[in-house]
């Protein structure tokens, strides 16, 4: 790899390749590239220490659904590391004997990791109860196109043997408008990472939503999505979106896909925070459910979802217990969301 000083022509991870082509790296090395070229070069610190046990950790992709580093064996580093720098990175990977040496300039600092292997750590975990109320309004729907995202970007960046069949089969979903962030963002418009061409459904996506339809017995939803099928303009993809929240829909294609989205990724991995962190989270939880009991007993239906932070990599993110409260008028379905 060298520091991306001749960049004419290449693509960004390209940058970041000599000798030979991009997919002819190992895939932990193509990764790094990818990281590399996208200007992203993020240590994780435990205890305060880069360097643990002769490993270091960089981080490459981090959800809910899936926590994953770039591990250095053998590795040692030398120079000055800005973990809060945002800017260009220029980089050089280069191998003497049985070691790799990578240099990365962050501005006018310089870091130095020497390692020896390069290996792809990943984690995945539960994200059936997780919950983010980021954005106003079809609360649930926007949890709908959360967890579909993070999913996909499991799928797109960890491979296909992260997920189970299922979850392979729904990642389509980020293709069909009517469900991703073209109508239900989760996030603020800031904070959203454009895909190529969002408003035009995928034949994939038809075919996943045909059979979740056809589970629901939704019959109204599956004319509409045959019409969407020959003529899939904006004003189809919104109307189905409205046909999402209005109560005649209610329990149908919402419910089979939270169901579906319910059903644990293969591997799962239960986090785990510490004995008080989880005492408190058992805590708010066994508070949620006395609450969802108490309600339940009044025909009302309701979901106890949750916030934690990132198991390995903590951040700044606390512990929430939410009761999302289904509440089902003459013609829209909302939810009410308590914080425990």
């Amino acid at each position: 790899m060298d520091t991306g000083n001749n960049i004419t022509g290449k693509t960004a991870p390209e940058r970041y390749v000599s000798g030979k082509s991009f997919e002819e790296l190992p895939d932990a090395f193509r990764k790094l590239a990818e990281l590399l070229g996208e200007d992203q070069f993020e240590l994780v610190a435990i205890n305060e220490n880069y360097v643990c046990d002769g490993e270091i950790r960089l981080v490459y992709l981090m959800n809910d659904a899936v926590e994953s580093f770039l591990v250095f064996g053998n590795a040692r580093m030398t120079g000055v590391y800005k973990p809060d720098y945002e800017g260009e990175i220029l980089a050089d990977l280069s191998r003497q004997g049985k070691e790799y040496i990578l240099v990365v300039h962050q501005e006018d600092t310089v870091v130095t990791l020497f390692f020896e292997t390069l290996t792809l750590e990943k984690h995945l975990y539960d994200y059936s109860q997780i919950g983010h109320f980021w954005v106003e309004g079809y609360e649930y729907l926007r949890q709908l196109e959360y967890r579909l995202a993070i999913l996909r970007d499991k799928y797109d960046y960890i491979g296909g043997d992260s997920c189970n069949a299922l979850e392979e089969k729904l990642a389509a979903l980020v293709e069909f408008p009517p469900l991703n962030y073209c109508c239900y963002p989760a996030v603020s418009e800031q904070y959203i990472v454009p895909r190529e061409n969002p408003w035009i459904p995928s034949e994939k996506a038809f075919k996943v939503m045909e059979e979740v339809t056809a589970e629901a017995g939704d019959r109204s939803f599956g004319r509409w999505l045959g019409i969407y099928r020959r003529f899939p303009f904006k004003w189809v993809a919104r109307r189905l979106a409205v046909m999402l929240h209005k109560t005649r829909q209610y329990p149908d294609n919402r419910r089979v896909l939270w169901k579906n989205l319910a059903k644990h990724p293969r591997d799962m991995e239960i986090g785990t925070f510490g004995k008080k962190a989880d005492e408190q989270l058992k805590a708010l939880t066994e508070k949620a459910r006395a609450k969802q009991t108490e309600l339940k007993a009044k025909g009302i239906e309701s979901q106890i979802l949750r916030e934690e932070p990132f198991t390995i990599a903590r951040d700044s993110i606390g512990f929430k217990v939410y009761l999302m409260k289904w509440q089902k008028g003459r013609k829209d379905c909302t939810v009410e969301i308590e914080e425990m």
